[in-house]
């Protein structure tokens, strides 16, 4: 079973800060990263940055797409045009059969503001404790969407990935 989690971090640079740490937690065999992504929002700016984390990932990563897409849903929705807002909406529909439904873009809408960072990763194997207590700069809190090995599948054929 993979997990989609999302650390919030409460400094705008805090999720940056975190490959070591991840590196370390797959020597350890505590996490197994398929796919990495970060947001950093610093005050000053109207949206956020995103960036994937492809030294991390294996053939299991997810493409790009699936990565601009989700932040899309999530943070650039309102400044959509009526067409691709209802493309969106179709893919929106996908995604939630996969367990990224309205609430979990909602919840992440309002918790990653300006001044904050956020990590998204999927994973298998992960121990959610010591992934916490390994992130550096403390307090990063987790919200976390489950995807079992059909959601996994459904959203990789959503992307066109073909997976490990």
């Amino acid at each position: 079973m993979s997990t989609l989690t999302v650390w919030k971090f409460q400094s705008a640079e805090g999720a940056e800060n975190v490959e070591t740490s991840l590196k370390s937690l797959q020597k350890e065999g505590l996490v197994k990263i398929l796919d990495a992504a970060v947001v950093t929002w610093p005050v000053d700016r109207p949206k956020p940055k995103t960036k994937q984390l492809i030294n991390l990932v294996g053939a299991g990563a997810l493409s790009g797409t699936f990565w601009g897409m989700l932040f899309g849903l999530i943070f650039l929705m309102p400044l959509l045009g009526a067409a691709i807002g209802a493309a969106a909406g179709a893919l929106g529909g996908r995604l939630a059969d996969i367990g990224i439904d309205d609430e979990f873009i909602a919840e992440v809408k309002e918790k990653v503001t300006p001044g904050t960072s956020a990590l998204f990763l999927l994973t298998t194997d992960e121990v959610p404790s010591r992934i916490s207590e390994s992130l550096p700069g403390g307090g990063a809190r987790l919200l976390h969407s489950n995807l079992d090995a059909e959601r996994e599948a459904k959203l990789r054929e959503i992307f066109g990935d073909e997976g490990e």
